[in-house]
């Protein structure tokens, strides 16, 4: 699936940090049922803007860990506007490797503009965390999908993108760090953030170009195709040995 033509980078950030994007909880009614949550990391507590759990992908039982903005303000707030503190990273890293106790694949949906950055995330460990979650995924003998539908933002969401298979929606953006950022960095000018977009290259049709992910999914989304696409690919890289799907999970961020 392609992304409309022309679209500028600048209007692909807009886009993807729109209030109008599905949730995650939208996203997981119509692809999983019989989904169930999980709370807390055991040693810190739990982080509303990581949501956790297990349900089934058609009949194929499967680990779904998935970032969460929240749509009311008191929402938005808890969960920092979808950027996970320390403990929401833990919890994701545990219920990977529960999955890949119980031999489940994981998928991961993402829209989150980074980790948090407070001061009691630094103190709790938000660089460990990120890391330690990374480092986990890298090394799960199970597939993992890792699906793009808003902001991808830093570590925060290569966190939970350290996939053998990346997708992005049409209208997201996977970065660095933010262009406003970028700007203010190189130009000391963050007004100079929609000529940042271009130059850094924040269109899905560019990181497919450069091999950084390995689908557009098409909006409004197709649940329907979405769902099948999944089971499909799933079934592939379930047929690999654990041993290669590693192997060519590290291969391919080592290209980077």
């Amino acid at each position: 699936m392609t992304e409309e033509k022309g679209i500028s980078a600048a209007e692909v950030v807009k886009q993807a940090r729109s209030d109008a994007k599905s949730n995650s909880w939208q996203l997981i009614d119509q692809l999983l049922t019989d989904f169930h949550e999980f709370h807390g990391d055991r040693h810190s507590g739990d982080d509303p803007a990581m949501i956790a759990g297990i349900g089934r992908l058609s009949d194929q039982p499967i680990t779904l860990i998935a970032t969460q903005k929240g749509t009311e303000v008191k929402d938005r707030l808890a969960t920092h506007f979808g950027s996970p503190e320390p403990w929401g990273y833990r919890k994701a890293i545990r219920l990977m490797k529960q999955a890949e106790r119980f031999n489940r694949p994981v998928l991961t949906l993402i829209n989150t503009p980074g980790a948090f950055p407070g001061v009691d995330a630094e103190k709790g460990g938000q660089g460990e965390a990120i890391a330690s979650c990374i480092a986990t995924m890298m090394s799960l003998k199970v597939p993992v999908i890792a699906l793009i539908f808003g902001e991808g933002g830093s570590g925060g969401a290569l966190a939970l993108a350290s996939a053998d298979q990346v997708w992005m929606t049409a209208h997201s953006e996977y970065s660095i760090l933010s262009p406003e950022g970028f700007a203010s960095i190189l130009w000391k000018d963050a007004k100079r953030s929609a000529e940042a977009a271009e130059l850094m290259g924040l269109t899905p049709k560019a990181l497919l170009d450069d091999g950084i992910v390995d689908q557009i999914i098409a909006e409004p989304l197709d649940f329907t195709a979405l769902k099948q696409q999944l089971v499909t690919e799933f079934k592939e890289l379930f047929a690999m040995p654990a041993a290669k799907l590693v192997d060519q999970r590290y291969a391919r961020f080592r290209k980077f």
